[in-house]
């Protein structure tokens, strides 16, 4: 033992109790603050789970409604395109009833055809006291019976239809300011239907009367693109669709709606204007063969009256027809622009 306990060793020992000394010292002092800080590491732990365990559910919640949301726009834009398409057919060739109403006009069916039948009867007296030949006064009548009422229908629809797109843009506008103001949907179109001009006034008169009635805003709504078959007037009953089943900011899809019609208004009076030397380039060319016919006629008649009394001279007018005819045609489709 005695060897165990040298001077060395006993040196050591003693700086090993001195160390422990301190140690256990230091430890007594800082305990409590190094238990707070752990027990505060720890709540700031639960806090940070507890946050995230709250935040996980709102986020998914949010989530949960966002698709809930595009899946009832997809639905209500799947059955849209449905109706449009079945609505789509029936626009391609309207009935007579419905032709005339998009034309403004107020007639029946029987009173169109009795108008057909005076002008066909006032064409064929025509030809017949100028000295056309039977056939020749016949077919004048024809055409005034059956051709001149439906252009004389199909003109004015276009006209109203040019009309409703010149005043549609700022009925949206009227609407758009309504809606921000803080008045109602209804309110808004009742605006427009007194205040803006024909033919948008007498359309907007027809839904507010039809909501009066009890139809619903958006079915109201849905059977303009059938008085007026435009694209605009289909863009508008699809944005009030989708606001009124699927929600939203209804003045934010109409502003932006509004710019749209005015940008296509732009880009039609573009193409207008860039198609017109075509157009004008393709009437000259259609009409200088009936010009020079004329012409000739006028300085020598009895150079060109041999189309008119000789068969091959008929023959030769029926083909140069038929021919101009395919060209006038083919002509009307390179400069006609759908858009």
């Amino acid at each position: 033992m005695s060897d165990f306990l040298t001077p060395q060793m006993t040196v050591i020992a003693l700086a090993l109790l001195a160390a422990l000394s301190v140690g256990a010292m230091a430890y007594a002092i800082f305990y409590r603050r190094l238990r707070g800080n752990n027990l505060a590491e720890e709540r700031l732990g639960q806090v940070k789970q507890a946050t995230g365990i709250a935040a996980a559910p709102s986020a998914a919640r949010a989530q949960d409604n966002a698709a809930r949301r595009r899946k009832a726009v997809q639905e209500s834009l799947r059955e849209m395109e449905i109706k449009e398409r079945a609505k789509a057919r029936s626009r391609t060739s309207p009935p007579l009833d419905l032709r005339l109403e998009q034309a403004g006009l107020t007639m029946s069916k029987a009173a169109f055809f009795m108008m057909g039948a005076m002008v066909g009867a006032v064409m064929f007296v025509l030809g017949f006291l100028a000295g056309a030949p039977m056939i020749v006064a016949i077919g004048l009548g024809a055409a005034g019976a059956l051709g001149f009422p439906f252009w004389l229908v199909n003109f004015l629809r276009k006209r109203r239809f040019n009309a409703f797109l010149k005043e549609f843009p700022n009925a949206v506008d009227i609407i758009v300011r309504g809606v921000k103001a803080g008045l109602p949907l209804n309110d808004s179109m009742r605006i427009v239907a007194n205040e803006s001009a024909e033919p948008v006034r007498s359309e907007f008169r027809i839904i507010h009367e039809r909501q009066a009635l009890g139809q619903s805003v958006a079915d109201a709504i849905s059977e303009l693109p059938e008085r007026v078959p435009v694209a605009e007037a289909n863009f508008f009953a699809i944005a009030i669709a989708i606001q009124q089943q699927a929600g939203g900011n209804l003045s934010e899809a109409l502003g932006n709606l509004s710019k749209v019609l005015r940008e296509r208004a732009k880009m039609k009076g573009k193409i207008k204007a860039m198609s017109m030397e075509a157009k004008a380039s393709a009437f000259i060319i259609g009409s200088l063969p009936i010009i020079v016919m004329i012409l000739v006629y006028l300085t020598s008649p009895d150079y060109i009256t041999l189309l008119f009394t000789e068969t091959v001279g008929n023959a030769i007018l029926i083909a140069s027809a038929f021919w101009m005819a395919i060209g006038i045609f083919v002509m009307r489709k390179m400069i006609n622009f759908d858009f």
